[in-house]
């Protein structure tokens, strides 16, 4: 008959181990604030979105140093592919029609980046379009923003043939068209916020959440631009990114409140707990940001009928289970 108090190997494993502590447990809320998350990394990342293009002399320099190079590398090709079809004609020709697979693709590229570009000054116009058309009272216009809206779409409805109000016609296409891409693109937003938290309270290494938060950050946007027709080129996305960014730092829109941290996790206690949590709320607060700033930028309508998201109700929505509230 074993005695109550057995502590053999087997006695042991038929219960949890229990240490005693003689000391009472620490109180995290009692803990110091260590230094409040400012986001820098999407803070580096929208510098870099916003950098200027060149202007001035520097750019004339640059274009024209870019068109010699690409002389020259033109010459240097055609003399080594005329060469070589005189020493190795199979070699040469191979060359020749490899230079000019280059060329075409570059061609190509060139004509997809004109096209995009192209996209999002359609945008541009719907909008400035109805914009006049509201401020004016037009009906004529706000029928055919209507119609190169539905055109754009390659949708048959709304029909406004009975619609006799300029407001009533863009408010009626807006709800059709335009209200089931929101919540699209809404989506895309709280992934990508979703996202750059995650690498930023995650990712240990230093620039790395700023690579991801660059990355994220136009992959965003472009998914934007392209749910509301626009589809940029490479360079289309960075100039919109610009675009974002310029807007952002214009407003002052591009530093978040102790009041939205809180609302969306708890910002002291986060702070306290750990600084990479903390800079992952704040980081993914400021890609909502984003995403919203190019919503605005990139759909064709203002919003009317359709509901603009807050940035604390898409940040809440995108990092809700991530982070506790405390």
């Amino acid at each position: 008959m074993s005695d109550a108090t057995d502590d053999t190997p087997k006695a042991r494993a038929r219960g949890p181990l229990v240490i005693e502590l003689d000391e009472p447990l620490p109180d995290v809320a009692a803990a110091p604030e260590i230094e409040d998350p400012t986001g820098r990394a999407m803070q580096a990342a929208m510098a870099r979105m916003a950098r200027p293009a060149g202007r001035g002399p520097g750019r004339w320099i640059l274009l024209i140093a870019s068109a010699l190079a690409s002389l020259m590398l033109g010459v240097a090709a055609w003399d080594f592919a005329t060469a070589l079809i005189g020493r190795v004609p199979v070699l040469g020709w191979l060359a020749a029609g490899l230079s000019g697979a280059l060329v075409l693709a570059l061609l190509v590229w060139a004509l997809r980046e004109w096209l995009g570009y192209r996209r999002l000054k359609r945008l541009d116009s719907l909008r400035a379009r109805a914009e006049t058309a509201l401020a004016a009272g037009d009906l004529t216009q706000a029928r055919a923003t209507v119609a190169a809206l539905k055109a754009l779409y390659g949708a048959s409805e709304p029909d406004l043939a009975d619609l006799l109000d300029p407001v009533a016609a863009l408010e009626t296409a807006e709800a059709v068209l335009l209200v089931p891409l929101d919540a699209q693109v809404q989506v895309e937003i709280e992934s990508a916020a979703r996202q750059v938290a995650l690498a930023t309270a995650l990712v240990p290494m230093a620039l790395a959440d700023v690579a991801v938060a660059l990355a994220s950050n136009l992959r965003m946007i472009r998914r934007i631009a392209e749910l509301y027709g626009g589809r940029p080129g490479t360079l289309g996305n960075w100039r919109l990114a610009r675009s974002v960014a310029v807007h952002l730092m214009a407003t002052g829109m591009v530093a978040v409140g102790d009041d939205l941290i809180g609302s969306v996790a708890g910002g002291g206690v986060v702070s306290k707990i750990s600084r990479r949590f903390g800079e992952g709320v704040v980081n993914g607060a400021l890609t909502a940001r984003v995403g919203l700033a190019a919503m605005d930028l990139c759909r064709p309508l203002p919003f009317r009928m359709g509901r603009r998201p807050g940035v604390s109700t898409v940040t809440a929505r995108a990092l809700r289970g991530l982070f506790s509230r405390g």
